[in-house]
């Protein structure tokens, strides 16, 4: 089992997160979705940032290390993988789930997102580098940093809308 939440946990790490979001980046550009995709790099890169800024200021000591299954050196609080994952797959999400028709699908999108970044952050806790408050911390702050970058491309009109064949 420890095999197996420490590769749920590599989903929410740094390099794959960084994949996700060139990969979608990418995709965008193709796709000449400007607005959006700045609105996709800034706002997970700002995220991230700003999880590091509240560790340093919060710098929560993390739980005892004889009891931690993998080896961790920043702060506890809020958890990064949490905070992170939240604000990469929700935002890109959030963002797919307006590019496809029906409703059943984009249940389907934001529940399978959800799914991931719970299990992302129940892995934190298993591996003992996580209180349950700096998970909870993490997932609440990613969510809302995610929606409120969603929001602001609402209201800038970028470009997400579903589009027909």
């Amino acid at each position: 089992m420890t095999q197996i939440m420490v590769d749920v946990t590599a989903l929410g790490g740094g390099t794959v997160l960084l994949l996700a979001v060139v990969l979608a980046g990418g995709f965008l550009a193709v796709q000449r979705r400007w607005l959006t995709l700045v609105l996709v790099v800034v706002g997970t890169t700002s995220g991230s940032i700003a999880v590091t800024l509240i560790k340093g200021l919060v710098a929560r000591v993390r739980p005892p290390l004889d009891e931690r299954l993998v080896a961790v050196s920043s702060a506890s609080f809020p958890s990064g993988h949490a905070a992170n994952s939240a604000i990469v797959y929700l935002t890109l999400a959030l963002l797919l789930v307006q590019t496809v028709h029906g409703h059943a699908a984009r249940v389907y999108i934001l529940a399978a997102t959800a799914v991931l970044v719970v299990l992302i952050g129940v892995s934190r806790l298993y591996l003992h580098v996580h209180w349950p408050s700096d998970v909870v911390g993490g997932w609440v702050f990613g969510t809302i940093w995610a929606l409120g970058w969603w929001a602001l491309g609402r209201k800038l009109g970028a470009d997400t809308r579903a589009q027909r064949p």
